[in-house]
């Protein structure tokens, strides 16, 4: 049964007590705590470096089928007759952004070894498959060759309504859908209380993250005006589904506050098996109300609305990471080692709160333009963001020693922010550091950017 035919079986939504059911049941106690971690990649022709099609001999459908095929996923359809757009395998999943972008979501583990080695292993699936056929897959925040008109479309119902839709809201919410790769991590929370600290954190530290890693320089082939062309096309993004959220920073913040809010916010469809309700002249809470050519919300349907919500950290069964542009396989790492050692660790926690309180939402508003121009050198209440940074992966390294989570050779996680830790230092992000190495290329500029940021 898929979700969507589950949902039709469900029984209604009857009040906000129903709505807090997800995130009541996620509540778990600290030795349970795991971090989860997805990370999207863009893919090429091999040498031409024209974006990947949908469909083909050289598709990102092939990709999938050969995936399942030789490496023991399960091709997951939206409903009957439709073709397969994500796999799934244990507590993992590979799945397609609006363009083709492919995601490895991973299973939520004990130790960021582990989810390197999960990378690592996803990766060199895709480099068998990919080798043959002729595909490259990088890694950054930004597709940073292809127009719209380059791109494949994914056949996924969803997709077309906020096609559609989005672009009425927002000036880049086609290139958010179609351009822009990220990495995230999910991580846990042991309470209400616990679960509305850490989206404050993470909400106030989120800017200073993107800079850490912004790493999309380059727009349609040529060098961009942003180092994070990423960040810049969230700032033009539906602003009632996206951003900083200054509620989180309410004393009475709470789930229910967070209900309330995603409540408020117009739905994109509801559906049912092969059945699809456009539905943007809802919010849920009207939804909720009145239904909608006699459907009536279902927990399914929640769970899908809280989905479409995008906000720079987003409160569901986990809480998740936002900010960031996609990265190099080591960096991806150091994604959810940095917030692992700064929401893990109690001294760790209280440290990052403590520098969090520094930042209200008006300046950390006010600096996201800045900080999609110049990363780490943007200011930020005053002072240069790789003072904030600094800090930042200081407090994260200290959680990460005294949790002391060490793999077979005795290194603790602190490996993973080494090379995060380093960039810092020198003040410079991933963007900076790739703008380097193409310039002291002597491939053309298509070329020396794959090979730059070429993970598979």
């Amino acid at each position: 049964m898929t979700q969507d035919e589950h949902a039709a079986n469900e029984p209604p939504l009857t009040g906000i007590d129903d709505l807090l059911v997800p995130f009541h049941q996620a509540i778990k106690p600290r030795e349970r705590f795991r971090v989860g971690t997805e990370a999207e990649k863009i893919g090429l022709i091999e040498g031409t470096w024209a974006a990947l099609p949908f469909e083909g001999t050289r598709s990102v459908s092939r990709v999938l089928a050969l995936l399942e095929e030789r490496f023991g996923w399960h091709g997951e359809r939206e409903h009957e007759g439709a073709p397969i757009i994500a796999l799934r395998k244990n507590d993992a999943s590979v799945t397609l952004e609006p363009a083709g972008q492919l995601e490895l979501s991973g299973a939520p583990l004990s130790t960021i070894h582990e989810t390197s080695a999960e990378l690592r292993a996803h990766l060199e699936e895709v480099h068998a498959i990919s080798s043959e056929l002729g595909i490259a897959w990088i890694s950054m925040g930004f597709h940073p060759f292809a127009t719209h008109a380059d791109l494949p479309e994914v056949p996924k119902l969803r997709y077309g309504v906020m096609k559609r839709y989005l672009p009425t809201r927002g000036p880049r919410s086609l290139d958010m859908m179609r351009r822009t790769s990220t990495v995230q991590a999910n991580l846990d929370y042991s309470s209400e209380a616990d679960a509305l600290r850490k989206l404050r954190i993470a909400l106030a530290l989120q800017p200073i993250v993107t800079a850490m890693f912004a790493s999309s320089p380059f727009y349609e082939g040529s060098r961009g005006r942003y180092l994070s062309e990423r960040c810049a096309v969230w700032l033009g993004m539906d602003p009632d589904r996206s951003g900083i959220l200054p509620f989180a920073w309410d004393k009475d913040a709470s789930f229910e506050r967070y209900v309330e809010w995603a409540l408020d916010v117009p739905m994109f469809l509801v559906k049912r098996g092969k059945r699809m309700l456009p539905n943007t002249g809802q919010t849920f809470r009207q939804f909720l109300k009145h239904g909608l050519e006699g459907e009536r919300a279902t927990q399914a349907d929640w769970e899908t609305h809280l989905n479409s919500l995008f906000p720079e950290a987003r409160l569901k069964r986990t809480l998740e990471m936002r900010g960031a542009d996609a990265q190099s396989t080591e960096l991806s790492c150091a994604l959810p080692a940095l917030w692992k050692g700064l929401m893990y660790e109690p001294r760790a926690l209280d440290e990052a709160e403590a520098l969090a309180s520094q930042l209200d939402p008006t300046a950390l508003e006010s600096a996201r333009p800045d900080i999609a121009v110049r990363a780490l050198a943007a200011q930020l209440k005053g002072k240069p963001v790789q003072a904030w940074a600094e800090r930042t992966v200081e407090i994260a390294n200290g959680g990460l020693e005294r949790l002391a989570h060490k793999n077979a050779t005795g290194q603790d996680e602190r490996v993973y922010l080494a090379q995060l830790t380093a960039n810092v230092a020198a003040g410079k992000s991933p963007a900076d550091v790739l703008l380097e190495k193409v310039a002291a290329s002597r491939e053309d500029l298509k070329t020396a950017v794959v090979v730059a940021t070429r993970i598979a």
